[in-house]
């Protein structure tokens, strides 16, 4: 077969034209008319040194050469300076004669000196001796691919800086399972991490431990690839484990041909924002809470003020009834005040941390039965029914009793308060669980549900029920809910706010043991029992000794466990403790008694140490007094008597 682009020893008879068609023969002019008609590829044979020998029309469009400016010349000519410093039309040759191909993409060189990008197949060709013969040559150009590939990696390396600029805001990507892939420098900025650091860990570790574990991060992602988008505002961690409000929108990617190829998250630091909206809203609610602490505070001075005018007045001729009926007027009134103001100094004391709270048994009936007979004449009064369901067994919590007590008052008065005259109300105490629950429900006009999430916020109510005729700071619910708090529960209102259907509000506490019993402490000669607890073996021998000799009978425990077991079994009527023990401190051991015991005896501690500051964590901790080693004689004679009196 001669070779296309050389000389042609032509068949001057030509194919058999009586031969059947499918065994016509195909001379080599056919071959060349067929690579020659092409015209989107350069068609060329090299020698086995690389000299050009062809030329089709598609080597003279794309590199510009006439056949005879070109055949006879090596082939080297159609590359660029760079490429011939590295002899790289060798190596290509080299290559498609060691292996039988060689493909690439690459700048060439057409004629002019313009340059194109393109793509060389060089293929080896052998005779049937296995002789080189040379090698055939391809070239296409695909500038114009290229063009469009380079506009493409600008765009996407734009949009990349754009992405890395923006430091406002934390723009990254996430594969489909939620982990990072990309990170930006807002990105860096708003939650601390380098991208080495981050990239390949999953999205939730910029969530609360609280959060994490409910399950919500992934809850983003499915609810994002199932509707397209997911949109949020709540707290999420820097790397140094700070919290921050952000503003967060998760958005489903997807290919051109449906694939979901994860996720572009971007999240706003809101802190600042908030703060200023909360603080905002603050002062408004406190302004508006001052103007109701003025109008609540004007209405009961104002019948004081008219009642010490009466008594002015009238002077030496008032009668007694008289005087009786302003004298009753204003402790009414004084009372109001009162209230008032115990209201604004527990909120106070509350929200500054002030507050002590007692920790002891506290049996549950008892504070609602308590708490039922002193809001009784006040629902009389309006003509309520009051109705208490206890369960069959006691529910024990532990806690202040007079603190719990408050809490079921404030939320009866305001059943009492808000439902109309002859309604029902309803108290019902339950255990479920290890905790106890505790309603109170009436059948007023409830509370509508838009302000449900509100009621329990510090002033709050003051703004919303500024004109209610039955007044009020509206600081009880707020109260309600920090007390519950404070004694590990929650509490939670209840209402369609529908007139008759009323509000329900109930309260979780933790349940807790019921306490032992007070028995019957004194030995048979009549005489008390001291506790001493000291780990050191003859500090607690000679202070028995001690204590015995004073008339009182004694038992000992070496460590916090035996002390907090004596106790709870022996119950003694004092007991002298040490603070640094064995197994819990006597800290600890005073601690739990206050819990778990309903009638604790007196704790005197017992200790080397005598700063001011032990005495006072002493009294914190609930001991009666604070003795230090050694311990005077004459005055442990005068506390033993003045608490358990002279044996």
């Amino acid at each position: 077969m001669a070779l296309a682009g050389a000389p042609v020893q032509r068949d001057e008879t030509g194919p058999d034209l009586n031969l059947p068609l499918n065994l016509g023969l195909i001379t080599d002019a056919d071959y060349r008319l067929m690579i020659d008609a092409i015209t989107d590829y350069a068609i060329f044979f090299l020698d086995p040194g690389g000299i050009v020998l062809s030329w089709n029309a598609g080597a003279r469009q794309l590199q510009g050469y006439e056949p005879h400016e070109v055949i006879g010349r090596h082939f080297s000519v159609f590359y660029p300076p760079e490429l011939l410093g590295k002899n790289w039309p060798q190596h290509e040759l080299d290559v498609a004669t060691k292996t039988g191909q060689y493909q690439e993409e690459g700048w060439r060189l057409r004629k002019d000196g313009t340059r194109f990008w393109a793509s060389v197949v060089i293929t080896r060709l052998t005779s049937p001796d296995g002789k080189l013969r040379g090698f055939s040559k391809i070239t296409r150009d695909l500038s114009t691919r290229q063009k469009q590939d380079d506009l493409l990696r600008a765009s996407e390396e734009r949009f990349r800086l754009i992405v890395d600029g923006v430091k406002d805001y934390a723009i990254f990507m996430l594969d489909p399972s939620g982990y990072v892939v990309s990170w930006n420098a807002g990105a860096k900025a708003t939650k601390g991490y380098e991208a080495h650091e981050i990239i390949g860990k999953h999205f939730s570790t910029f969530y609360p431990p609280e959060v994490t574990a409910t399950g919500f991060p992934d809850q983003e992602l499915k609810t994002a690839h199932e509707v397209g988008r997911f949109e949020d505002e709540g707290w999420r961690v820097r790397k140094d484990g700070s919290r921050f409000w952000a503003s967060v929108i998760i958005t489903a990617l997807f290919d051109e041909t449906g694939r979901h190829r994860g996720f572009a998250k971007v999240t706003r630091d809101l802190t600042e924002r908030r703060r200023i909206s909360i603080l905002e809203d603050e002062g408004r609610r406190i302004t508006t809470f001052l103007a109701m602490l003025g109008h609540e505070l004007r209405n009961p001075l104002t019948p004081i003020s008219n009642a010490v005018a009466i008594m002015e007045r009238l002077g030496p001729a008032a009668d007694a009834a008289t005087l009786a009926r302003m004298s009753s007027i204003i402790g009414r009134q004084l009372k109001q005040i009162t209230r008032l103001v115990d209201d604004l100094l527990d909120v106070g004391r509350i929200t500054s941390g002030k507050i002590h709270l007692e920790s002891k048994p506290v049996k549950l009936s008892g504070v609602i039965d308590e708490a039922l007979e002193m809001l009784r004449p006040s629902a009389d009064a309006r003509h309520h029914a009051l109705v208490f369901h206890g369960p069959p067994g006691e529910p024990w919590v532990t806690g202040d009793r007079a603190r719990l007590i408050q809490v079921l008052c404030n939320l009866l008065n305001n059943a009492i308060k808000f439902t109309p005259e002859g309604g029902r109300i309803e108290v019902r105490l339950r255990e479920d669980g290890s905790n106890a629950e505790i309603s109170v429900s009436d059948n007023g006009p409830g509370i509508p549900p838009p302000s449900l999430p509100q009621i329990f916020k510090l002033f709050a109510q003051g703004e919303q029920e500024i004109s209610r005729p039955q007044g009020g700071l509206g600081l009880g619910l707020t109260l309600v809910q920090q007390l519950v708090t404070l004694h590990g529960g929650d509490v939670s209102a209840f209402s369609k706010g529908t007139p008759g259907d009323g509000a329900e509000f109930v309260i979780r506490l933790p349940r807790a043991a019921a306490p032992l019993e007070k028995k019957r402490n004194e030995s048979a000669e009549g005489r008390k029992i001291v506790l001493v607890v000291d780990d050191n073996g003859d500090a607690a021998e000679t202070m028995c000794l001690l204590v015995e000799s004073l008339g009182y009978l004694t038992r000992t425990a070496a460590d916090g466990p035996s002390a907090l077991e004596a106790i709870k079994v022996e119950q003694p009527d004092l007991v002298l403790l040490d603070i640094g023990l064995p197994g819990f401190s006597g800290v600890e051991v005073a601690r739990r008694v206050r819990r778990e015991i309903a009638h604790p005896p007196p704790l005197v501690a017992v200790t080397g140490y005598g700063q001011s500051s032990d005495r006072d964590a002493s009294m914190a901790a609930g001991f009666y007094a604070h003795l230090t080693k050694p311990v005077d004689a004459h005055h442990l004679e005068g506390l033993l008597e003045r608490l358990l009196g002279k044996p």
